[in-house]
This record gives C-alpha cells, sequence and structure tokens, in this order.
C-alpha cells in the first residue's frame, strides 16, 4: 500500500490505539475501500488484509484535543454479539452518506485504561478523544457509525454522555438464537463468553442480576453466555429509560435479516442518514445481505438458517435447560426478554 502524508484530518488515518506511555494516539492509514475487507479494525484485520502493518504515526493526545475541540457527532452501534452487527455496519457504508467502523481497537484501549485502575477522569478523556477521532468524516457531508466491541457495552452510558448528539441502537439476537451461535462457533467461542463475563463481573454489570462471581465459576458455559446476555439486557434496558426513544432505540436480529430493506430504512432514518429507497434496496439486495460477515463468502439466508437448525438439534438439552434457567434468572431480576424502545 502507497503511503501518504499524515493528516490529522483526513479520517483514512484511523485513531488506532491510545499509546499510555507517552499520551498519545496512534494512527494507521486504512484507505476506505480496505474497510469493507475486513471484518475488524484490528492489527490482526490489517495483517491479513494488507500483508503487514500499514503506517503508523503517533500524535500526542494535548495536540489532538486542541486540533478537534467540541463534541462528536456520530452514531453509535451497540450490540450482543452474533447477530449481525457488522453486516448493518457494512449496509450503512455508502459513500455519500456514511462510514461505518467496526470495533475500532483504540475504544477496547479505553476499557483496558479503566481496568488497569486508571482514573475516571483520565479515562472519560481518553473516551472522549477517542470518540472526537472516531466521529472525523471520511467526506464532507458524511457521518460516522462506530460500531464498538461487546466490551464497550458497560460503558455505553460514558460514551453518550460523552457524544450528547450521538444517536445510538442496540442490535441482539433472542436468547435461543444466542445461545445456538455460541454452540455453533465451539470451543473457541465457549471460551470467548467466559473472557467477555470477567470484564463485565469487574464493570459491575452482573451483580444486579443476583448472581456473584463465585456463581459464575459453578456455571457452565452456556449459563455463562446467558448471564451474559442478560446482563447486557438489563443494561440497555435501565440506560433506554433514562435517555429515551430519541437517542436509543433496539433491533434483532431477525428483524434485520428478515427483512433488511425495512431494517436499514429506520437505521438510517434514527442515525439522520438521507439514504434513499434506491440506495436501501441496493444494499439489501448486495453482498452485505448474501455474504458471510467475516469470512465474505457466499452465505444465503437459507444457510444460515440450515446452520442454525443442525446446530439447534445437536445440542438441544443442554440449550433448552440452559435457557430455561436463563428466563427464570430474568424474572427474578425483572429484565425482560424482549428489548424495549423496539426500532421496528
Amino acid at each position: 500500500m502507497a503511503s501518504a502524508p499524515f493528516d490529522p484530518s483526513d479520517a483514512e488515518w484511523l485513531a488506532h490505539r491510545l499509546v499510555e506511555g507517552t499520551d498519545a494516539v496512534r494512527f494507521a492509514r486504512v484507505p476506505r475501500a480496505a474497510h469493507a475487507a475486513m471484518a475488524f479494525l484490528t492489527d490482526d484485520g490489517f495483517t491479513a488484509h494488507f500483508g503487514a502493518m500499514p503506517p503508523q504515526v503517533d500524535v500526542p493526545a494535548t495536540q489532538l484535543l486542541a486540533r478537534f475541540p467540541g463534541k462528536p457527532r456520530l452514531g453509535l452501534l451497540f450490540h450482543s454479539a452474533f447477530c449481525g452487527s457488522t453486516l448493518l455496519a457494512r449496509a450503512l457504508a455508502e459513500p455519500g452518506v456514511a462510514m461505518g467502523l467496526s470495533e475500532p481497537v483504540i475504544l477496547n484501549d479505553v476499557v483496558g485504561m479503566r481496568r488497569r485502575g486508571a482514573p475516571p477522569a483520565a479515562v472519560a478523556r481518553s473516551a472522549d478523544l477517542a470518540l472526537r477521532l472516531l466521529a472525523r468524516p471520511f467526506a464532507a457531508g458524511e457521518s460516522v457509525v462506530v460500531k464498538p466491541s461487546n466490551l464497550l457495552n458497560p460503558f455505553a452510558e460514558l460514551l453518550l454522555a460523552l457524544a450528547p448528539d450521538a444517536r445510538a441502537l442496540f442490535l441482539h439476537a433472542p436468547l435461543e438464537t444466542f445461545l445456538v451461535s455460541v454452540v455453533r462457533k465451539g470451543l473457541p467461542c465457549r471460551l470467548w463468553v467466559r473472557e467477555l463475563m470477567e470484564g463485565y463481573l469487574q464493570a459491575g454489570i452482573v451483580a444486579p442480576l443476583g448472581i456473584t462471581p463465585e456463581d459464575v465459576f459453578r456455571q457452565s458455559d452456556l449459563q455463562v453466555a446467558a448471564t451474559g446476555w442478560l446482563a447486557q439486557h438489563r443494561l440497555f434496558a435501565a440506560l433506554a429509560a433514562r435517555i429515551g426513544p430519541a437517542r436509543l432505540r433496539t433491533l434483532t436480529s431477525e428483524q434485520l435479516t428478515g427483512d433488511p430493506a425495512r431494517a436499514i430504512a429506520a437505521a438510517a432514518a434514527h442515525y439522520g442518514l438521507a439514504l434513499d429507497a434506491a440506495a436501501i434496496a441496493r444494499i439489501a439486495a448486495g453482498p452485505a445481505f448474501t455474504r458471510h460477515s467475516k469470512s465474505g463468502a457466499a452465505f444465503t439466508p437459507d444457510q444460515r438458517r440450515g446452520e442454525y437448525a443442525a446446530a439447534r438439534a445437536a445440542h438441544a438439552d443442554e440449550i433448552d435447560m440452559v435457557h430455561g434457567w436463563a428466563v427464570e434468572v430474568a424474572r427474578g431480576a425483572g429484565i425482560a426478554m424482549d428489548a424495549p424502545l423496539p426500532l421496528l
């Protein structure tokens, strides 16, 4: 990839990492076209696509805060995992209208700061700077929709407070679909839900369920997955009640994949994106909905349903038991299984 002079106003210089030791931000040169070829904006994604890390530049945070004052203007796409969030971020990335950023690592670095004991003010400063930089438009008049990692869900209220004009979606899979996804993806996913739970325990969003760290230790992998799902739903239900439908709405994976055009139109309207009917129809019939969001291979809705049905049948006893258990936990904790403020 040809190098280009660093320009802090050029959004193709992605704000990639926080460099805590020198209070700087590391930018990586990621052309717009490269985003569509990567599921996530990570080092692994960069090296797989480019063959090596792209050009990088470190810039002091104080210079950037002065260069980009004011509150960031962007959309936020929170998600429960395994729900089509990468797909939706790509669908909304329409040149001339918006760009979608899929799980930029700089936001994960904000979580890492907090976990290592950084003071809340320092965490908020870094999160504010990250949002300002991610909100830089790729072209005049365009918007930006950022899809954070699940790690950021406990920080959703902070991000929305730092960007008071931002609108957000919480995209989620129904619990049974979520559990099927976990078993379908095998041992690496079972391990991942435990890693995610570690962060959620530290963030304090599990305790309101009446589940302790000791309880989690005794839970099966699918119970841990369900506990994380319940913690997220409780979190976003409470947030929705505080900030209201003008800023936060919810959408299910079934709504997104079952009627893509309607879901895209509603999401675009919520984010204030000027997508016309012709563009929506083209996007809904295009590669975002006909190829696997991670591998890029052809992947039809019928294939997806077939894979899910096979995994559901192979693990029916485990899924049924955990689903029934989770419904009882939700009832005891006052959590609705359907998220509030539906977009559709």
